[in-house]
């Protein structure tokens, strides 16, 4: 349970891949102007952290470890082209404004590096697992960027939830006469939001880091505190 606890510390904060290791920013920043469309891509990365993972794992005793890295982006590239394929034949509108970041999924930093890292020397089950905390990571970051760039750029949360489940609409967050914020959906704004996310963890850190430092102070005997 300890180990598995600490897939889950890891992925979702400690080593999280876009505000711990400034991983997978170009996708991230360049798709990440609306909830849906981040959250979209987000999912399909988990898919293939979650597999790629676990293939890996189970054939990492017959990979040779000289071309060990081109067949690692073997496997990640055939199961970028499944989902690739899937969203283009099941959910088209939103695969068509996603457009070339599915694609690039295969060169992002954040699978070849995990799969390197952890699913190369681990058993499948719990390389599968750390494949998903990694992707669920990846997702609540660049979800959360997505809603904050959507809201204040344009005053809707949700926008283009249609390509997914029809008939559903966008949540108008601000007054219908809100006039938008251009910078918030452009490559800047996407700069500062994430660098305010990142300043946010960074404190969050420090003020647990305090915290854990005044606990043991706490606890040790005043002969040793003087």
């Amino acid at each position: 349970m300890s180990q598995l606890r600490a897939i889950v510390d890891n992925g979702l904060w400690k080593q999280n891949a876009v505000l711990g290791q400034m991983l997978g920013l170009c996708s991230l920043l360049a798709i990440s102007t609306s909830t849906v469309n981040a959250v979209s891509l987000g999912l399909a990365t988990i898919l293939v952290m979650g597999m790629s993972s676990l293939i890996v794992s189970i054939l990492r005793g017959f990979i040779p470890y000289e071309i060990r890295i081109p067949i690692f982006i073997l496997i990640i590239a055939a199961l970028v082209t499944v989902v690739d394929l899937a969203m283009n034949a099941w959910l088209h509108d939103l695969y068509l404004v996603l457009g070339i970041f599915i694609p690039l999924i295969v060169v992002n930093c954040i699978v070849l590096a995990r799969v390197e890292a952890f699913a190369a020397k681990n058993p499948a089950g719990l390389s599968a697992f750390d494949g998903v905390m990694m992707g669920i990571g990846f997702v609540w970051v660049i979800g959360l960027l997505g809603a904050i760039r959507e809201v204040i750029g344009q005053g809707t949360l949700f926008a283009g939830i249609e390509m997914i489940i029809p008939g559903a609409s966008a949540w108008q967050v601000l007054p219908q006469d809100y006039p938008g914020f251009l910078i918030a959906m452009l490559p800047p704004g996407a700069f500062f939001v994430l660098g305010l996310m990142i300043a946010g963890r960074n404190w969050l850190d420090y003020r647990a880091n305090e915290r854990a430092k005044a606990r043991l102070l706490a606890h040790q005997p005043a002969h040793e505190t003087g």
